[in-house]
């Protein structure tokens, strides 16, 4: 199931490949859609040719990119002649995963029915990727919108992930709001490695409960198929001041 910026971005997609040329005149036959951390949406078609040509997910990020468009938080291609949601190609999941890697991408549901899509990290669609030597790209870190007023706040520090890679550093803190996204700059001062069940009372304290409670939420509410011997990151942040 998609939330709302999804959908409208999905909206977005399928609007503009309901709109190419049905004789196939200019060789476009895939529209993307790219949301960026401010709710902003760009759109782009593939640009067919027989020496081949750029995929319509990498027209999309051309254009966010020139119109000065944040780091990007959903990305989504559709075919044309009502063909719908369409997973990204190889080259295009690696240029995800250099340029804008904590984005998540729209793809078929897989059940067969051709009509349902939920959305996936980018990473997710490459598992052996070739890292870019020179790559440094925006990175996100995402929030429920209800931690919102304690990020701001400075009461909430700190987080713990499962399956979910935090690096040290520059990063812009994405809150996903059911009709909007909102976001702070922020910094990642530290990842700890550590297994689930030997979280601290003293790490739990930076997140407001014990070692014991910290656990249970995390198997409650985000991560129900973890273990006691799975590794997770406790990630502490603090938040930037707009200048």
């Amino acid at each position: 199931m998609l939330i709302a910026p999804e959908q409208r971005l999905l909206d977005a997609a399928l609007d503009t490949a309901s709109r190419l040329p049905a004789d196939g005149t200019y060789l476009n036959t895939v529209a993307s859609a790219v949301m960026d951390i401010h709710g902003g949406i760009y759109t782009g078609v593939n640009v067919g040719h027989f020496t081949g040509g750029p995929c319509a997910e990498l027209v999309a990020l051309g254009v966010a990119a020139a119109a000065g468009a944040g780091p990007i938080a959903l990305i989504v291609a559709a075919g044309d002649e009502d063909r719908g949601v369409m997973p990204p190609c190889g080259r295009c999941r690696q240029v995800l995963l250099d340029q804008q890697p904590d984005c998540r991408v729209i793809v078929p549901d897989g059940d067969g029915d051709g009509d349902g899509a939920s959305s996936v990290p980018a990473r997710e669609l490459l598992p052996y990727p070739s890292p870019h030597p020179d790559a440094n790209p925006p990175r996100l870190l995402r929030f429920n919108a209800r931690h919102w007023d304690n990020v701001v706040d400075g009461v909430k520090t700190a987080t713990t992930r499962f399956n979910d890679p935090t690096l040290p550093g520059s990063a812009t803190f994405l809150f996903e709001f059911d009709d909007r996204y909102r976001s702070l700059p922020g910094v990642v001062e530290s990842v700890e490695h550590v297994r689930f069940a030997d979280i601290t009372d003293a790490q739990a304290a930076l997140e407001g409960c014990t070692a014991d409670e910290l656990r249970t939420a995390l198997r409650t509410y985000y991560y129900p198929e973890i273990v006691d011997d799975d590794i997770v990151d406790f990630v502490r942040f603090r938040v930037v001041e707009r200048g």
